[in-house]
């Protein structure tokens, strides 16, 4: 009999969050800030591996593994993992995951709360046990206030605290290139140094762009409330937006969440140039690039 070979291991990009708007409509009592914003997944992300193992486990590789700070028991992964069992009325499942860390860490651009949700998909496919759409929601929710809209890594309008979604708009072929100085910008002193929070919310999303044009021509009339603060408390983030925004085949950049990763909108076939270009620049910045969605 031929010897039985173990099955390959579930793997799953988890998807970079892009906020391609980002408007502060006000704030709660109990501090929260009310959020509106156009969040996008493009095709760059760290990648998750779920297999059988003899006991639940999580291995940390690739570049920005160590930048992972804590114990890896203390992993948003594992709380992932160990809250999905309880409310699926499970035992802990013996599994090892691999998380090869590939976005930079605390970036603005949502890597552990997606590294968290995509596990969550994984698991729903390893123990064929799938949640009600609303539980799964709401144990995201409790895992963070971005896990919820990295359950499906499609284009999505995100209001309240981030735990209102709606679907978003049909995007064109585009390509993003994703830019991070190699700077840690603190979301709460981002928050803190803003001096407004009650901006206008993001004008009405039409259903699809068909065009490049169209898409950064109903950005423009869109902000990041909280790009200027972050400027302020880390001028490199102004570097970066300054060098995309030279580039002529860029037709739009702005920061993503509260920094310190920028994005540049482009035609699809100019993303991988561009990356060239800036790696070759700027040696000491951590660059990306791949289509929209």
């Amino acid at each position: 009999m031929a010897p039985s070979h173990p099955p390959s291991p579930r793997v799953e990009l988890a998807r970079a969050k892009v906020n391609l708007a980002l408007h502060v409509t006000g704030q709660r009592s109990d501090g929260y800030h009310l959020l509106e914003s156009l969040v996008v997944f493009p095709q760059i992300g760290d990648r998750i591996a779920l297999e059988s193992s003899e006991k639940l486990e999580l291995v940390l590789e690739g570049p920005f593994a160590r930048d992972i700070e804590g114990p890896a028991e203390a992993n948003l992964i594992l709380k992932a993992v160990r809250s999905f069992a309880e409310r699926a009325g499970l035992p802990c499942p013996d599994i090892r995951l691999t998380l090869t860390k590939r976005l930079p860490v605390s970036s603005g651009i949502g890597g552990g709360s997606s590294d968290a949700a995509t596990t969550l998909r994984l698991l729903e496919d390893f123990t064929g046990t799938y949640l009600p759409e609303e539980e799964l929601h709401a144990l995201a929710l409790s895992l963070g206030a971005d896990v919820p809209v990295c359950l499906i890594p499609e284009p999505q309008i995100m209001r309240g605290i981030g735990d209102e979604l709606a679907t978003g708009p049909d995007l064109p072929a585009c390509g993003i290139v994703l830019v991070n100085p190699k700077a840690g910008v603190s979301t709460p002193e981002v928050f803190r140094s803003m001096t407004r929070r009650d901006n206008p919310a993001l004008p009405l999303v039409p259903e699809s762009f068909d065009t490049l044009s169209q898409l950064t021509g109903y950005l423009a009339s869109c902000r990041n409330d909280m790009q200027d603060a972050a400027i302020q408390l880390c001028g490199r983030i102004g570097d970066v937006l300054s060098v995309l925004k030279a580039d002529s085949r860029i037709d739009l950049a702005r920061m993503s969440g509260s920094g310190a990763t920028c994005f540049g909108l482009c035609e699809p076939e100019h993303a991988p140039d561009i990356e060239r270009s800036l790696r070759a620049d700027h040696p000491e910045w951590w660059i990306a690039s791949g289509p929209l969605s």
